[in-house]
């Protein structure tokens, strides 16, 4: 056989060994991850165990191996979970219904009366809410605030953030402020009686990494994205689970796809580290606890991939990217697709801090250019947070292309040949 021949032929069919990343897979995955059997994904129940055993199958399939010093793709670490259990609340004689108070304790319980009643705070209908709840959530002393029912689309929004059971690395229980929020009308309190407990509990929380060893053992580049979403809630039409399609299954596609095509590639240059965070819709316990694991100075970059399901403000093929100016990040993304149809664009909505609200964050913080890429319309998605964050609204063509876009753009950085500079960490708020 002729030896240019042969040579031709073996290099085709190196090429064609490279996989490609299409959009069958990408529904495949994205089905899964937002399923109704999959329970909306939120941290502490079963559905998110599904997912986390779905992710680390495909890791297994694809040929990852684990992080070091882990004996699986999960990674696992614990939490104190917090929830109130009240026992008795009457105001002025008349038992306050559930949906028309909150609390946020400090203390292990709490038993108020007419007699021990603490400081108490009135909202009136023309005060500013905002300012003087927060005035309340910043008091160190314990508090009953009474909020008038002129305030109660306000009022409802604080009531499900602070209802939900909470998770932290924190310890609870201490002597610190004790503050209950009441929806009513009511403009002196006569009669009072208020008793209440928090209930701790230790959980198990997951995040799910797999990684490509490169040559460079001690140069990481970080593909992730966040697997939880926020659970079951009330029914609407029939509908009460959180699919969260878009925020951010898609991510988490990514992430895999990219994993496949970077696998399918051989030996890279640079370490790849590839990390689906758990609990990032409540703090980022997720993406705080792996940063704790690793020497963030090997961090070469963190590609966080965080609603990549819509159409961009510039349209199709193109994506933006949060704290642009923090690191070059952006600029060697753009300039490895000079080749493709696609582009980067700085984040669109500055006004909505979101460089600050995805787990980027938290590595940022660390000096890694971390930072978060995204598609959505954040500003005018009708879906974000919402039951209808469903398959049905996404686009598949629009995530195959941004995924192809990524591995692309940052191929570069995979081969040791450009890395970003670092970011800042004292411009970078807590």
């Amino acid at each position: 056989m002729n030896i240019r021949y042969l040579i031709v032929v073996l290099i085709l069919v190196g090429f064609s060994s490279i996989y490609e990343i299409n959009e069958k897979e990408v529904e495949r995955i994205l089905t899964t991850l937002s399923s109704d059997e999959m329970e909306g994904r939120k941290p502490g129940t079963h559905g998110i165990e599904l997912a986390a055993d779905f992710i680390s199958d495909e890791f297994n399939s694809i040929g990852l191996r684990s992080l070091i010093n882990e004996k699986s793709y999960k990674q696992n670490f614990s939490v104190n979970s917090t929830s109130v259990t009240e026992v008795a609340l009457i105001v002025n004689g008349v038992k306050v219904i559930s949906s028309n108070y909150f609390f946020k304790l400090s203390s292990n319980s709490i038993a108020w009366s007419a007699d021990s009643m603490p400081k108490t705070l009135f909202v009136g209908k023309d005060d500013n809410f905002r300012e003087k709840v927060g005035s309340a959530l910043g008091s160190k002393d314990d508090m009953l605030v009474i909020i008038a029912e002129s305030h109660v689309q306000m009022f409802e929004r604080y009531h499900s953030y602070f209802s939900s059971t909470k998770m932290s690395f924190d310890e609870v229980g201490s002597d610190g402020a004790n503050l209950v929020f009441i929806l009513d009308d009511a403009e002196s309190i006569s009669d009072l009686s208020i008793e209440a407990k928090l209930n701790i509990e230790k959980i198990i929380l997951t995040n799910v990494v797999g990684v490509i060893e490169g040559k460079r053992k001690n140069e990481m580049v970080l593909y992730s994205a966040h697997y939880d979403h926020l659970g079951v809630g009330k029914s609407i039409d029939g509908d009460s689970i959180y699919n969260g399609a878009n925020d951010d299954a898609s991510g988490v596609t990514a992430v895999i796809e990219l994993a496949r095509y970077f696998k399918s590639k051989g030996t890279p240059e640079r370490t790849l580290v590839f990390a689906a965070f758990t609990a990032e819709e409540i703090g980022g316990l997720g993406s705080k606890y792996f940063s704790k694991q690793l020497n963030p100075d090997e961090i070469i970059a963190m590609l966080n991939i965080e609603m990549i399901g819509k159409e961009s403000k510039e349209g199709l093929n193109s994506a933006w990217m949060t704290g642009w100016d923090k690191s070059n990040l952006g600029d060697i993304l753009q300039k490895n697709l000079k080749e493709i149809d696609f582009k980067f664009f700085p984040d669109p909505y500055p006004d909505q801090n979101l460089f600050y609200r995805s787990d980027n964050a938290t590595l940022a913080r660390l000096g890694v250019p971390a930072h978060s890429i995204s598609t959505t319309q954040i500003d005018i998605d009708e879906d974000y947070h919402q039951l209808s964050d469903e398959i049905g609204t996404m686009e598949i063509t629009n995530i195959t292309n941004t995924i192809k876009a990524l591995a692309v753009g940052s191929q570069g950085i995979v081969d040791g040949l450009r890395t970003p500079t670092r970011v800042d960490p004292a411009q970078v708020r807590d």
